[in-house]
């Protein structure tokens, strides 16, 4: 992996980090999804116009395919990841859906799509995977609480966590195959995603106006701050897809959980951070042996 590979890929995790704590906080469910979808079209307009005013109306079947594909995957992802976050702490949502993401999505790139991995590579995986268990809440994850209803909440964010991999594993081999092999613009393919994810969500929130609007007025400074910063992360990736293996950049994404760790078990007030930044160090080491590899 490049060093600039890995510069984006550190940024984006910055960033990601950030957002996933903005849109906990929200406590939002499809609605909010939609208006940060609604308002990624409209903050970013000028730069996808530019970008895409040549280069769109050549796309044909296969391009708008991937761009459907991508968007309906993307709307799957956040709407169980808001969901998860209403039911569970994000110190167990969070880490298990970033942990399962990449071990998945590198499974598909090294065994369906013919990358290759060193072995040091395959150490940074299983550093980034173990120290994203461990933060999550390691072997207690498997016995739980002995609270009912603490335990109910450790199954729930494990379940929404690891679904929400799937998703996460999902849309990287798509987006990854459209930026890789198809040469798309990584800020097109999200982009014109959101076209998509609007039209799917809108549904949802004209079925019941008063709430939407309602929601709106309490959400939308967190609406606004998620519209606005998380396609730089994910675009930054996509970037990062097209100079490395998608088996590296995938995985080194979880160094959000560096920042996750030190930034949101602070502001949510949901763990132990000495033993959560500890437990991060694994990850950073597991990035960084991916970088190597």
């Amino acid at each position: 992996m490049s060093l600039q590979a890995f510069a984006l890929i550190i940024l984006a995790g910055l960033i990601h980090a950030c957002w996933n704590i903005a849109a906990k906080k929200a406590g939002g469910d499809a609605r909010f999804a939609f208006f940060t979808s609604a308002l990624m079209m409209f903050i970013w307009a000028p730069l996808g116009w530019w970008m895409g005013r040549d280069v769109v109306p050549g796309w044909g079947r296969m391009e708008w395919g991937f761009v459907v594909a991508s968007g309906l995957l993307h709307v799957g992802y956040y709407v169980i990841l808001l969901r998860g976050y209403r039911k569970a702490d994000l110190t167990v949502v969070y880490p298990l859906a970033r942990g399962s993401g990449p071990l998945l999505s590198s499974l598909v790139a090294i065994t369906l799509l013919g990358e290759r991995i060193s072995a040091l590579g395959v150490f940074g995986i299983a550093g980034v995977v173990g120290g994203v268990f461990l933060i999550a809440g390691g072997p207690a994850l498997l016995r739980a609480a002995h609270d009912p209803a603490a335990r109910q909440r450790v199954h729930a964010g494990i379940f929404y966590g690891v679904l929400t991999g799937v998703f996460i594993a999902s849309y990287t081999v798509v987006d990854g195959y459209a930026v890789k092999v198809l040469l798309m613009s990584p800020i097109l393919v999200d982009y014109m995603g959101n076209f998509v994810r609007v039209g799917v969500l809108a549904p949802t929130v004209l079925r019941d106006r008063a709430t939407a609007l309602r929601l709106w007025r309490l959400q939308w400074r967190f609406a606004l701050l998620v519209a606005a910063v998380s396609p730089v992360a994910y675009v930054l990736v996509l970037y990062a897809m097209k100079e490395a293996p998608l088996s590296h950049v995938a995985p080194a994404r979880e160094v959000s959980m560096l920042f996750a760790a030190l930034i949101g078990g602070h502001l949510l007030g949901e763990g132990d951070r000495l033993a959560r930044i500890a437990e991060a160090v694994l990850i950073a080491a597991g990035v960084t042996a991916l970088a190597l590899g």
